[in-house]
């Protein structure tokens, strides 16, 4: 029984399995520490292509910084491609330059300009869709994070175990396929408080309590 995984869009058949990770959960977290780290009241947000998969993170992030100040601000600009670290830093930097002190990125491999901004302006940034909190150390402050192999294995337990059903499979936190991840490095530069509060909104999506706003594409 050969079952076929796909990781965008929702076409189910009886053999083909959707998966939709809930990178929000993490990308919203991420907005509730920008909004609690932030001095000027902005945070800056570098997406690829403005695709939905890429806007649903952003308006996550938006909704994380807002529940924590709701007059916070993210300022939003795409460069188009997924690639194009060069567009990429001059995105971050005009954003910082509107007064943006935290980057958030959703930009593939561009994003390294996103980091390359932060170094060069000595402010903070978030990694997105792996963990990289290594990549850019002295400004990588946390990771939203898909664990890919983890989804694809519990969708082989479950065929292997003759409970799989076709249907588009939602994976966030809960199944701990996607996990917010701080940096070591840099958990310092976070007050104990708000540490507390971010670790409590997580243990409530964990638990179901609290639902991060998706979109569906």
């Amino acid at each position: 029984h050969t079952v076929f995984i796909t990781t965008s869009g929702n076409t189910v058949r009886p053999n083909v399995a959707p998966l939709r990770f809930l990178l929000e959960e993490a990308t919203y977290l991420e907005g509730m520490l920008a909004a609690h780290l932030s001095r000027t009241g902005k945070a800056g947000v570098v997406g690829g292509m403005a695709i939905p998969s890429v806007k649903s993170t952003v308006q996550a992030f938006i909704a994380g910084a807002t529940a924590v100040r709701p007059e916070f601000v993210v300022l939003t600009s795409y460069v188009g491609n997924w690639e194009d670290v060069g567009a990429a830093k001059e995105a971050a930097l005009a954003l910082i330059q509107q007064g943006a002190d935290l980057l958030f990125h959703n930009a593939d491999a561009a994003g390294l300009g996103v980091f390359q901004a932060a170094q060069e302006k000595r402010i903070m940034a978030f990694g997105c869709n792996k963990n990289q909190n290594d990549v850019a150390p002295d400004v990588v402050i946390a990771s939203a994070v898909i664990d890919i192999p983890r989804a694809f294995v519990e969708v082989a337990e479950a065929v292997r175990g003759r409970t799989f059903v076709a249907r588009v499979e939602r994976m966030g936190m809960t199944h701990g396929v996607v996990s917010f991840v701080l940096n070591p490095r840099l958990a310092s530069r976070i007050p104990a408080a708000v540490r507390a509060s971010i670790e409590s909104a997580r243990q409530r999506i964990i638990e179901g309590q609290l639902t991060v706003p998706t979109a569906e594409f």
